[in-house]
C-alpha cells in the first residue's frame, strides 16, 4: 500500500520507472483477471496493454482515492465488459480459448490434467449468470474486496455477497455433477 502510494506519486511527476514498476507488479494479475472474464488470451492481453497505454497518458487526470490494485482491476474489468458487450453484439462469443493458456508445468501429464481442470472450471463458470461469474472472478482471482465490487457493479454489498455465495454453490453443484459422470 505504501509502495503503491509512492509509485503513484512518482508516476504523477513523470517517472517512467514508476510506470514500469506498476506494470511489472500488476500485469500478471490483470491478465489473469481479463482472461477469466473474456476467456480469450489474446483479447485479455490486448485489453491490459491498451489499458496501460491509456493509463500512461493519464498522468494529469489520475485521481486515486483507494487502492491502486482495485483501481487497475476496475479499469481492466470495465474494458473487459465493453469487449464482451461488443462481442455479444457481433454474436461471435466463443469459449474455446481456455486450452491456450500457458503453463509452467514440467511434465506432459501434468499439463493434460491442468488443461482439463481449467476447461471444466471455465465451462462451469460459463454456466453462471454474468453477475455471479464477475463477482467470483473479481473476488477470488482479482483479490477485490466485496465493497469495491459493490461499487463497481453499483449494487449493495449484500447483493455482491449473495451473488458470490450462490455462484459458488452453483459452481460446486456443476463441478460435482461433472465428477459423478
Amino acid at each position: 500500500m505504501i509502495e503503491d502510494k509512492l509509485l503513484i506519486w512518482r508516476f504523477k511527476r513523470g517517472s517512467s520507472d514508476a510506470l514500469c514498476r506498476i506494470y511489472k507488479k500488476y500485469k500478471d494479475n490483470l491478465l489473469r483477471l481479463a482472461f477469466a472474464l473474456l476467456n480469450d488470451t489474446s483479447a485479455a492481453e490486448d485489453i491490459v496493454h491498451d489499458f496501460f497505454v491509456s493509463f500512461a497518458q493519464s498522468t494529469e487526470k489520475l485521481k486515486l482515492n483507494g487502492s491502486l490494485k482495485s483501481y487497475l482491476a476496475t479499469c481492466v474489468v470495465n474494458r473487459a465488459r465493453n469487449a464482451n458487450k461488443a462481442r455479444q453484439r457481433q454474436e461471435a462469443a466463443s469459449l474455446d480459448g481456455a486450452a491456450s493458456v500457458g503453463s509452467n508445468l514440467k511434465r506432459p501429464e501434468q499439463w493434460i490434467i491442468y488443461s482439463e481442470q481449467l476447461r471444466q472450471l471455465n465451462d462451469a463458470l460459463a454456466q453462471l449468470s454474468e453477475q455471479q461469474r464477475e463477482v467470483i472472478i473479481l473476488h477470488a482471482q482479482g483479490g477485490m474486496k466485496f465493497k469495491a465490487i459493490a461499487e463497481l457493479q453499483d449494487v449493495s454489498i449484500n447483493t455482491v455477497q449473495s451473488r458470490y455465495r450462490y455462484g459458488l454453490d452453483k459452481l460446486r453443484s456443476i463441478l460435482d455433477s461433472e465428477v459423478e459422470k
